[in-house]
């Protein structure tokens, strides 16, 4: 089996297993000094865009391309990638279509399929000025486009929305929910689709906090909501995507209305996969290479979910005991530490909540 890689910042993640599998792996990358280039069978450093991955992999005669990408602004001309190498050369690329790319990529049109689905998501409008506003505040405004918490500001007053548009000409404005945030990963290859354990993300906040500055927990355990629900919802959107790959989903969960809220879904690797591994056992991106090798089905999800609490702290620098190899698995390990130095974050996991609670302390 030969497979090409897109992207060397995430394959870490996957060498150990690549090199378990038997895979023979290829890489491209368009940054000489990236991380990773050391790890892959071979490489090739290529220029920006999907022209170069495209040659290679008809070139090199791979069997299947796995994109590792993780952040949005690629994701389209991926989604065209996969459509010429699956329709004229019959290579498959287990990515996300570019009907689904662009449904979900920009927040309008991702508000406008939840309607058309009938999810529910936060009373929203886009304003192309202040004076359109007729939502209560307080509110975020954002733009449609963008990952992370960028361009997103919680309005308490007319004047924070004033300050907004001296940087931006418009805005999708959404009420602001008293509540918790939510992300759940649910994986889909070929019309199948199943939803692994939400995480939780912590309280709403109007400051806005970061995500990356946030102790998550998984699995969610909030009072009054049922983590089916969540499921079912997070399927319900991933059936009418009806693409392949990981789709990572928010929800908001209201205290004040007893509701879930859909905000956004993801089509690419994601922050709260090593959350979603420590809770369940299921790695979403070595099930992107049992895609690509014709190992992945529901029956094989099943027989590999596993029951933790886990926990993800920010840390900055980690100066703990060292993990065992491989680094980047829970497989001889109950903890993972990922994310660039001074940004690392710590992924703990335990059979218990007071299990879970030692670790933290021993290792933080």
């Amino acid at each position: 089996m030969k497979i090409l890689f897109i992207g060397s910042r995430l394959y870490d993640d996957v060498d150990y297993y690549v090199k378990r599998k038997n895979i023979e792996s290829i890489l491209t990358e368009s940054n000489e000094n990236a991380v990773n280039l050391d790890l892959p069978d071979k490489v090739f450093i290529v220029p920006r865009g999907m022209g170069g991955p495209k040659q290679i992999a008809i070139n090199q005669n791979v069997d299947a391309v796995v994109p590792l990408i993780g952040i949005d602004p690629p994701l389209i001309e991926v989604a065209k990638l996969k459509e010429e190498l699956e329709n004229d050369y019959g290579i498959p690329v287990i990515a996300a279509d570019v009907r689904s790319v662009e449904l979900t990529s920009n927040k309008i049109n991702t508000k406008k399929f939840y309607s058309q689905i009938n999810v529910n998501t936060p009373e929203y409008q886009v304003l192309n000025s202040p004076d359109e506003l007729n939502l209560s505040f307080p509110v975020v405004l954002k733009q449609g486009e963008g990952q992370g918490g960028k361009d997103i500001k919680v309005a308490r007053n007319l004047d924070d929305v004033d300050q907004y548009f001296k940087e931006f000409d418009y805005a999708l404005c959404e009420k602001f929910v008293e509540g918790y945030e939510i992300s759940i990963e649910v994986l889909g290859f070929k019309g199948e689709y199943v939803a692994l354990p939400p995480i939780f993300k912590g309280k709403t906040t109007l400051e806005g906090t970061h995500p990356l500055n946030k102790t998550k927990l998984g699995p969610c355990l909030i009072d009054g909501l049922d983590n089916n629900l969540i499921q079912q919802t997070a399927y319900k959107i991933a059936k009418n995507l009806g693409s392949d790959g990981i789709f990572e989903m928010d929800f908001m969960y209201s205290t004040k209305n007893n509701q879930l809220y859909a905000i956004e879904v993801n089509t690419r690797p994601n922050g709260t996969r090593y959350l979603t591994t420590a809770t369940c056992g299921v790695n979403s991106l070595c099930e992107l290479i049992n895609m690509a090798c014709g190992d992945f089905s529901l029956a094989s999800i099943f027989d590999k979910l596993e029951y933790h609490y886990s926990c993800e702290i920010p840390v900055g620098n980690y100066e703990g005991s060292d993990a065992s190899e491989p680094l980047k698995s829970f497989d001889n390990n109950n903890f993972v530490v990922h994310g660039p130095e001074g940004y690392q974050r710590i992924t703990i996991r335990a059979d218990s909540k007071k299990e879970l609670e030692n670790l933290i302390d021993e290792l933080t």
